[in-house]
C-alpha cells in the first residue's frame, strides 16, 4: 500500500512448524467465503484444521505466488499453527517492514490512549478512517531523521477529499502530530510512546516516525498485539468495525461517504474502520478485521474475534507492478484468507 518505508528483503531457510497445542479455534468465521458455522466448526479437530492449513499455504497457488512467507493461525492463547513455506526461511522471529500493517498498531495506542472507544472524538475518528482530507502526502513517506512534526510539514489538505475515504498517510501524520502531541518524536521514541498504551512486552519499532507506515516487527509480536486486542486486553477489541468507512470509489453511495482512493482492487467493496479493514465485500469477504501492508505483510482477526492470522514476508515489488490485485499485499491477502477457510473448517484448498 502507498506511502510506506522499505527495507531490504530478509532471507530465509526452509521450515515447516506445526503446533499442536490444544483444541484450537472452536468458533469460524462468518459470511460468504464458506466459514462453517460455530456449532459445526467445533467438531473439526485440532490435527484436521493444521493439516487444512498446512496444505492450502503450501500448495493453493495463490500462496505458492506469495511463498516463501510464514504463517500463523491463533487464538487469544496462543498460536495453533504455523509454518514457513517455499525456498525461503521467514519465521515467526523474523523481523521485518510491515508498512501499513502499522496502522492497526497506531489506531490500537489511539484508541488506548482515549480511553477506549467512546473516549474518540470526531477528529480522532475522520483521521483514522481516512476521510480528514490530509490525503497529499509524500510519495517515499517519511525518512528515518524526519521527526513526526517534520514530517508532518509534508501533508497537504485536499478538500475534494473531505469526508471522502482516500487512502493516504497523510491523515495519521497530521493526527500523531497535532491531535496526539507527537511532533517531537522520531521512529524510534515513536514507538516507545506507543508501548506506553500497548505493552513494553511488545518489541515492535518505527525506522521512520511514521504511524501509517514505518513499522518494524516480527510475526510473534505482532501476534502478541493481536491476542490483546482478542482478549480485551486492549480497547481495540470494542472498536473492532467502529465508524466503517465505504471505501470503493466505484461502489460507494450516499447516504455513506463517497470515496476517492483505494488500494484494494475495485472488484470488491471493503470498509475502513479504525486503522483497520474490514473485509466485507458481499461476495468474497467474511467480515475479517486485518491490515495489510505493502511489502506482504497480512494480519487478521476473524468476525467472531475467535481466530488470528498472519502471513508474513517482504516483496519489494509493488512499484513495479499496476494493477492492484498482482502487489505484494494483495497476494497475501488472497493466500491469508484462503488459509482461514482452510482452518476454519478443516478442508484444504489446493485450487
Amino acid at each position: 500500500m502507498r506511502n510506506s518505508s522499505t527495507l531490504a528483503i530478509c532471507i530465509l531457510m526452509p521450515v515447516v512448524l506445526l503446533s499442536a497445542c490444544g483444541g484450537g479455534g472452536d468458533t469460524s468465521g462468518s459470511g460468504s467465503d464458506g466459514s462453517t458455522s460455530a456449532a459445526s466448526s467445533s467438531q473439526i479437530s485440532q490435527a484436521a484444521r493444521t493439516l487444512a492449513a498446512q496444505t492450502t499455504a503450501n500448495s493453493q497457488p495463490y500462496c505458492v505466488s506469495a511463498q516463501p512467507f510464514y504463517w500463523e493461525v491463533g487464538d487469544a492463547n496462543g498460536t495453533r499453527a504455523s509454518g514457513s513455506t517455499g525456498s525461503g526461511i521467514y519465521t515467526a522471529t523474523t523481523r521485518l517492514s510491515i508498512a501499513s500493517a502499522s496502522k492497526w498498531i497506531y489506531g490500537s495506542y489511539v484508541v488506548q490512549k482515549r480511553g477506549g472507544v467512546h473516549g474518540l472524538n470526531n477528529a480522532d475518528i475522520s483521521a483514522l478512517h481516512f476521510t480528514s482530507g490530509y490525503s497529499v502526502f509524500p510519495s517515499g513517506g517519511c525518512n528515518p531523521n524526519d521527526t513526526v512534526g517534520s514530517c508532518d510539514a509534508q501533508v497537504q489538505y485536499a478538500a475534494a477529499t473531505l469526508d471522502r475515504f482516500d487512502y493516504s498517510g497523510g491523515h495519521m501524520q497530521r493526527h500523531a502530530d497535532l491531535e496526539m502531541g507527537l511532533g517531537a518524536l522520531d521512529g524510534p521514541g515513536l514507538a516507545s510512546e506507543m508501548r506506553t498504551q500497548l505493552g513494553s512486552d511488545l518489541s515492535f519499532t518505527f525506522t521512520s516516525p511514521q504511524p501509517a507506515g514505518g513499522g518494524f516487527t516480527s510475526a510473534a509480536d505482532y501476534a502478541s498485539l493481536l491476542r490483546k486486542i482478542m482478549s480485551g486486553q486492549l480497547a481495540m477489541h470494542d472498536a473492532l468495525g467502529s465508524s466503517p468507512a465505504c471505501a470503493n470509489p466505484f461502489t460507494c453511495k450516499v447516504p455513506d461517504n463517497l470515496a476517492t482512493y483505494s488500494p484494494i482492487p475495485s472488484s470488491e467493496t471493503w470498509h475502513y474502520s479504525i486503522g483497520h479493514w474490514i473485509e466485507d465485500d458481499p461476495v468474497v469477504g467474511d467480515g475479517s478485521y486485518s491490515s495489510p501492508g505493502a511489502f506482504g505483510f497480512y494480519p487478521w482477526i476473524s468476525h467472531d474475534l475467535s481466530t488470528y492470522g498472519i502471513v508474513a514476508r517482504q516483496d519489494m515489488s509493488g512499484s513495479t507492478i499496476s494493477d492492484p490485485a498482482q502487489k505484494p499485499y494483495m497476494v497475501s491477502v488472497e493466500c491469508g484468507r484462503l488459509i482461514r477457510k482452510a482452518w476454519f473448517t478443516g478442508q484444504a484448498i489446493v485450487n
